[in-house]
């Protein structure tokens, strides 16, 4: 019997341990890099099923070449994927919304406390052979501070609550689908949060209209020394607009996990490198998070290749 075709495509995993044992008898795996539209029909054109990991891209041409039943992004954002081509072609586009959540948290909580901190300013004075704080002023304690969160959802709430922990005295949430009643935050509009944190994190997506949510009026707002994390999106922020407002002080660090594009064009960030905190998309990632994005996707492709429903719809075929 000829087994259905799981294509694994940018996935970068170091091992298929988890995906071997849970497709064994089910599906045979094919792996691709999905870094091209060639590359993506190379090894996925005829495949049933298409776990997705960030960078292949689904533009309507693509996936008018596919025979797959569901491709599954093995993520939250599905913006890689044309979602209107996929109903059209009567395709599954299904996430992994639940996974990753203390991680990324923790990782915005890090970012959000070292630009407080000034920690990479900090370790460039004593690396030239420096000494003091006076260039590093000021710092203020966390119960004296505002957090700031824009998007008030699973990993939101998770920010405010390991801030709080920290002992930060106030946290403001923006969120226009959800609210932050019973949870000991402070509803406010976008721009309550951007004047009255002084670490701003973000944790929404970007608008549908393609525009950033930040942008040089946005930033004007941000208080002078404050602190702003992106963990989310890298098209929230306008990365021009945020060099210029570095130069300025408002904020006083920019402390980003993700950019636009990935890997970023640093040259837009010439002249307030110092002021800057950047990882590499990391924030998603521990061995915990990563194993359980992994059979979460497994699972997600077992019960479509059975025919049931999955757990996490964004395109249903048929509606």
């Amino acid at each position: 019997m000829t087994l259905p075709k799981v294509a694994m495509l940018g996935t970068r995993y170091p091992d298929l341990d988890i995906e071997e044992a849970g497709f064994d008898g089910v599906a045979e795996i094919v792996l691709g890099d999905g870094d091209s539209a060639e590359s993506i029909l190379e090894v996925a054109s005829d495949a049933t099923v298409i776990l997705a990991g960030n960078p292949p891209v689904f533009s309507p041409e693509v996936i008018s070449k596919l025979s797959c039943q569901a491709i599954i992004r093995s993520g939250i954002g599905v913006d890689t994927i044309d979602l209107a081509a996929a109903k059209e072609a009567g395709m599954w586009v299904v996430n992994v919304p639940d996974y990753g959540t203390d991680a990324v948290a923790f990782h915005a909580l890090t970012l959000g406390v070292a630009g407080m901190r000034r920690l990479v300013a900090a370790d460039a004075v004593v690396r030239r052979g420096e000494w003091g704080f006076l260039d590093l002023r000021p710092m203020r304690l966390p119960s004296s501070s505002t957090l700031g969160v824009v998007g008030f959802g699973r990993i939101g709430r998770r920010v405010a609550e390991l801030f709080r922990g920290v002992g930060f005295g106030e946290v403001i949430a923006h969120d226009p689908f959800m609210t932050p009643e019973g949870s000991g935050v402070t509803a406010g509009t976008l721009d309550d949060v951007l004047s009255g944190a002084d670490v701003v994190s973000l944790h929404a997506p970007p608008p549908d209209d393609g525009s950033a949510l930040i942008g040089a009026r946005e930033l004007a707002l941000m208080k002078p020394g404050s602190t702003l994390v992106n963990t989310a999106r890298g098209a929230l922020i306008d990365s021009q607009a945020l060099a210029a407002s570095l130069a300025e002080g408002r904020p006083a660090v920019a402390a980003l996990d993700v950019f636009d594009p990935e890997p970023p064009d640093l040259s837009v960030f010439e002249g307030v490198m110092d002021k800057m905190i950047m990882s590499p998309h990391t924030a998603w990632y521990t061995e915990e998070s990563q194993d359980d994005l992994r059979r979460k996707s497994v699972d997600e492709a077992r019960r479509i290749l059975a025919g049931d429903r999955p757990r996490s719809v964004i395109v249903e075929p048929g509606t």
